[in-house]
């Protein structure tokens, strides 16, 4: 079956960095949309950012512009956010999830993804 599991997470100050790691089995990776959802205490589930199939397309919300990047190896079943200049406001569960993607843009909201990990805390402090 899917399995999707995240590492990476931990305590940080503000303006650090942290690298999130997600292994997923039991799919054919390549042939799914992956993305990073975060949700912090009391906050609604929100997508961070958002990668194609093959990894050339992504997208990001504007709050993480420019300082987190997502990447995918699909050799390897992989799939990555790099996250620099750390804010508190970073602060949440990080989850990695993935939907099979079915034609157009891999970009959708937590509704179209079918498969979760159990996540992994960042907690960022000033």
């Amino acid at each position: 079956q899917v399995q999707l599991v995240e590492s990476g997470g931990g305590s940080v100050q503000a303006g650090g960095s942290l690298r999130l790691s997600c292994a997923a089995s039991g799919y054919t990776y390549s042939s799914y949309c992956m993305a990073w959802f975060r949700q912090a205490p009391g906050k609604e589930r929100e997508g961070v950012a958002q990668i194609s199939t093959g990894g050339s397309s992504t997208s990001y919300i504007d709050s993480v512009k420019g300082r987190f990047t997502i990447s995918r190896d699909n050799a390897k079943n992989m799939l990555y956010l790099q996250m620099n200049s750390l804010k508190p406001e970073d602060t949440a569960m990080y989850y990695c999830a993935a939907r099979l993607w079915s034609g157009g843009s891999c970009i959708g909201g937590q509704y179209e993804y079918n498969y979760w990990g159990q996540g992994t805390q960042v907690t960022v402090s000033s």
